[in-house]
């Protein structure tokens, strides 16, 4: 059929026409409501609005359920429980016994020897957690909650002793290049993950009453020097600082150096208190407060 002269041809769109027109439009990113685009909210100058929904967050959902006061548990993710530590070496032990010339069979005997030892470690944040949780239920009034990093090792026996006596506990996770995923004996409504370390620190603080750090590396230390940090400094009132593991913390800082060359105040030191066992991290953060530790 002949091309209709100008004069007789459709000079508006079609239905479809239009249709078709509407759905390039709405398919198009710019359509997109501005909180629901992923795109635009991972753009770099978007930075400061991911922050302040990571703070958000966790706040509005603690403030909900009336949670104002923790107890924030720092230490290694590398620890395992005694009960997994024992299975490992028994396994390391039959291997070593077919293969007792066999280096790499030996070097693995070896560190599920040391992975047995720091075990203690686990089962002191376990019970320390238990016995906060205990205390909480049994005194509502002086409820504390269990919080920490949410992931393996110390933060997951923190967790899992205040789910063994009862009660709930924080876990604040944080995405890492090797992912981190949480541990099971978090509180769901109280399982957070953060991209910010910033964010999650001050998560960390903001309603810790007290502070118990076992051994761990480069992430607990942060963690704990940047509270002593902001105590020192007078950015937060002090809470109780408890070091659990006095052999490990003496012979790892030398704060008696620290102290001789000028770089703190003898008074700095009075910061924190070096323990040994769960119950005496608890009485002391009783004795600070000015409770018994069976709560009145």
């Amino acid at each position: 059929m002949a091309d209709k002269h100008p004069l007789h041809q459709r000079h508006h769109a079609s239905a479809k026409q239009s249709e078709e027109a509407i759905a390039r439009l709405q398919n198009n990113d710019s359509y997109k409501l501005a909180f629901a685009d992923n795109d635009f909210l991972l753009e770099d100058d978007l930075r400061h609005v991911r922050l302040q929904l990571e703070y958000l967050k966790p706040e509005r959902v603690l403030e909900q359920h009336r949670i104002d006061a923790t107890v924030v548990v720092f230490g290694s993710a590398r620890f395992l429980s005694p009960e997994q530590a024992h299975y490992n070496l028994d396994i390391a032990q039959a291997e070593l016994d077919k293969n007792p010339e066999d280096a790499t069979t030996k070097a693995h005997w070896i560190k599920a020897k040391r992975d047995l030892k720091n075990s203690r470690y686990y089962a002191e944040a376990q019970k320390f957690a238990h016995l906060v949780t205990e205390h909480s239920q049994n005194y509502p009034e002086h409820r504390v909650v269990v919080m920490s990093g949410g992931g393996p090792g110390v933060m997951e026996a923190a967790n899992r002793g205040a789910t063994e006596a009862g009660g709930d506990s924080i876990g604040l996770n944080i995405v890492l290049p090797k992912e981190q995923y949480p541990n099971p004996y978090i509180t769901p409504e109280f399982c957070f993950q953060f991209h910010y370390f910033a964010i999650r620190k001050m998560h960390f603080l903001m309603r810790a009453r007290a502070l118990v750090a076992l051994p761990g590396g480069f992430g607990t230390l942060d963690e704990l020097f940047e509270t002593l940090t902001l105590i020192q400094t007078k950015k937060i009132d002090p809470v109780p600082i408890v070091l659990i593991g006095k052999g490990f913390w003496s012979k790892l800082i030398n704060f008696d150096l620290l102290i001789e060359e000028g770089l703190i105040a003898p008074e700095d030191v009075k910061l924190f208190t070096l323990v040994n066992t769960a119950e005496e991290a608890w009485a002391h953060i009783c004795r600070f407060y000015e409770l018994s530790e069976g709560g009145e």
